[in-house]
């Protein structure tokens, strides 16, 4: 007899002897499935966790400061002014006129920086006749456009719109261009292999690779049109957080000043977390660390 039938005619144990230690129990495959999963889920909450731990830092920095004897207000007087405020409708009517014209003039000039953008990207003769008036406008700070808007189109909302439209305008047309421009020529000329033609190429490569810089270009803006606000509502305005802070500005009334401040950066921290979530859902396909 050979030890090939030797081999045959002993008895052998169909499932090798580590396969059946690592089918023992339910919970040892179990356990490799759920570990990535509990380190996912770490991982998500740290940054929550930190940022409490930084906020609370802040907080406990601004009280140490205001009792050292700096002219702060402290947390508990600002709290109190807060609800005095809420109390009596101001902050609400407040809020309610400066998010209102925050989010026209951003929609607004998004809405038009991202074709302009677009054009200016794909078509060189248009880069050329646009790209030196968006450069000579970007050297001009919105704020210094007041006194020609007051002249030109009076003292009512228009001119508040206009100035927050064009600070959001130009941080995101040039967020928009360079993301045109930057697009993979390899993947352009790929389309153009495949046939495909100019109006397919802008729709299923160059906006979708240029979307990470669109939205980049909307927070850039979104931050540009809340801090135009302030200096927006020097116009006539009878309501908005940037007027109620100017005027207590007169009465060195600085729980209110501060009140104003928190509120327009809890408003712009919460706008930007919208389009940061916008930026996770539209952009799933780009490597993060």
């Amino acid at each position: 007899m050979s030890v090939l039938d030797k081999q045959d005619t002993e008895p052998q144990d169909p499932v090798p002897r580590k396969a059946h230690q690592a089918s023992d129990g339910p919970a040892a495959g179990t356990g490799d499935e759920s570990s990535p999963r509990r380190r996912r889920s770490g991982r998500s909450r740290l940054p929550l966790l930190l940022n409490a731990v930084s906020i609370a830092l802040g907080i406990g920095l601004w009280w140490v400061l205001a009792a050292s004897g700096f002219k702060l207000p402290t947390p508990p007087e600002v709290v109190a002014r807060a609800g005095t405020l809420i109390g009596d409708g101001t902050l609400e009517g407040d809020v309610v006129a400066s998010l209102t014209r925050v989010l026209i003039g951003f929609a607004l000039g998004t809405a038009v920086a991202v074709p302009v953008g677009f054009l200016m990207g794909w078509y060189t003769v248009l880069r050329g006749l646009i790209e030196p008036w968006i450069q000579f406008f970007r050297t001009i700070p919105p704020l210094a456009i007041i006194p020609l808007a007051v002249v030109v189109m009076g003292i009512d909302e228009t001119p508040k719109i206009f100035v927050i439209f064009l600070a959001a305008f130009l941080a995101c047309v040039i967020s928009t261009f360079q993301g045109v421009v930057n697009v993979d020529r390899t993947m352009i000329n790929a389309a153009r292999v495949l046939g495909a033609g100019d109006l397919v190429i802008f729709a299923r490569v160059v906006v979708p690779a240029s979307t990470p810089f669109i939205l980049v270009g909307m927070r850039v803006g979104l931050g540009s049109a809340w801090a135009t606000l302030v200096a927006a509502e020097l116009i006539a305005a009878q309501q908005g957080l940037g007027y109620r802070m100017q005027n207590a500005q007169l009465y060195y009334d600085l729980p209110t000043i501060f009140v104003g401040l928190i509120s327009i950066g809890i408003l712009g921290l919460l706008m930007d977390r919208v389009l940061l979530l916008a930026e996770h859902k539209l952009t799933g396909w780009q490597e993060r660390r």
